[in-house]
């Protein structure tokens, strides 16, 4: 039986920082072996902004789940996230040489690279290049070309980039622990890995990973990458307008948004109802006012984003719907106004996939650092190895 391989998967978000240490077996079976944990600080919007303090956070987070998996950590599977990630999709063509007319490994190399070869702002570099589809001498979706026989080959790739020195402030708070980073993923790549499965994909797919400071999202059409991107809103600036609006600190805004507010209009059973604002002075605000503070913002979200993907002609290729995941995804009523903003149904998720401490996994905000384990899996399984400053360095060159 071959032998099991250990991966570990690092989230700093807005929220949290997690680590996940996950075993894959020899017969591609995921156990996960721990998990360690610690509240966010020096992240803004999913992005690095105080190195010294996130170093800290990432330390204590690393000790526990060292501690709890029995694993001394060497190198992470890091999720990158922010507003400054974007996408964009390309085709590639090449003539294949009339003397042999068989498509080789070199080949597919050569129209990967050509299909890269678009224009991306001058700060930014590559975070993926993912293939949608192939092309042989007009024949569309060929699943597998290499060694079939044509003249011409295409290639659609779905290709995601971001500003460079964003992803290496990240990656060097990581090292100054230290620890290596072996890749770095956009975080709805991911989180898809154990959030959606096959038949989701081919059928039509948006996954929407909603956390602290962001919103990141990714559409998948016929099985393949067809958009995604990330808004630099979260569950956070809906706390903060609670804060605003009612003037009260932080720490309260958010426990009124968690344990009483609603992101529906809709949803109030207790419209009247009056809820206290805090212990001391009795000021109370009713039910359904908490529930309009928050309705604006999550409308005004999710309305945007769906005219995005609605003008791009995705949302009626879409057949299995929308699938909410990220801590901010428990956000109540958050499902109801998703589905009225796409016209589509929702479902909440969370990664039941693997085995091990599951029932920290019942929640959703988890998709992301387990989704790293899967990832890193699938990516072990098709490439040949390299070593970690390899893989960055050629990643985040720009061309």
């Amino acid at each position: 039986m071959a032998a099991s391989n250990i991966y570990v998967g690092l989230e700093i978000g807005t929220s949290k920082v997690c680590i996940v240490v996950g075993e894959v077996r020899g017969d591609g079976a995921i156990k996960i072996l721990g998990v360690g944990q610690h509240p966010s600080a020096g992240v803004r919007k999913g992005e690095v902004v105080d190195p010294d303090t996130v170093q800290t956070c990432l330390h204590d987070a690393l000790i526990r789940a060292e501690e709890r998996s029995d694993v001394e950590i060497n190198t992470v599977f890091l999720a990158v996230s922010g507003s400054h990630v974007e996408s964009v999709n390309n085709r590639g063509t090449i003539r294949v040489a009339d003397e042999k007319m068989e498509i080789s490994a070199e080949d597919l190399e050569e129209v990967k690279k050509i299909a890269r070869d678009v224009s991306i702002p001058e700060p930014n570099g590559y975070i993926h290049s993912i293939i949608q589809h192939y092309y042989v001498d007009g024949q569309d979706k060929v699943l597998n070309p290499l060694n079939m026989l044509g003249q011409k080959l295409e290639a659609d790739y779905h290709i995601i980039h971001g500003v460079k020195s964003r992803i290496q402030n990240a990656i060097r708070c990581v090292r100054e622990v230290p620890l290596e980073v072996e890749d770095i993923v956009f975080s709805p790549v991911a989180a898809a890995q154990v959030v959606l499965n096959r038949e989701a994909k081919n059928e039509g797919a948006i996954l929407i990973d909603m956390g602290g400071g962001t919103t990141d999202y990714i559409v998948f059409v016929d099985g393949a990458v067809e958009a995604s991107g990330s808004l630099g809103v979260g569950g956070d600036h809906i706390t903060n307008d609670i804060a605003l609006v009612l003037k009260i600190p932080l720490a309260r805004a958010e426990k009124l948004k968690v344990a009483h507010g609603s992101a529906s209009l809709l949803d109030n059973p207790k419209s009247d109802e009056l809820i206290p604002v805090d212990g001391d002075s009795g000021r109370k605000v009713e039910q359904s006012y908490l529930n309009q503070i928050m309705n604006a913002r999550v409308s005004e979200l999710y309305e945007m984003l769906a005219e995005e993907l609605r003008e791009k002609g995705l949302l009626d290729k879409i057949g299995k719907g929308i699938f909410l995941t990220g801590g901010s995804s428990l956000m109540k009523g958050l499902d109801q106004v998703v589905g009225d903003a796409f016209g589509l149904p929702v479902q909440r998720t969370n990664p039941k996939s693997m085995s091990g401490p599951t029932a920290l996994f019942e929640n959703p905000q988890y998709a992301t650092p387990v989704g790293l384990i899967r990832y890193a899996q699938l990516l072990d399984e098709q490439r040949p190895k390299a070593g970690p400053i390899r893989n960055l360095f050629r990643k985040l060159v720009k061309k």
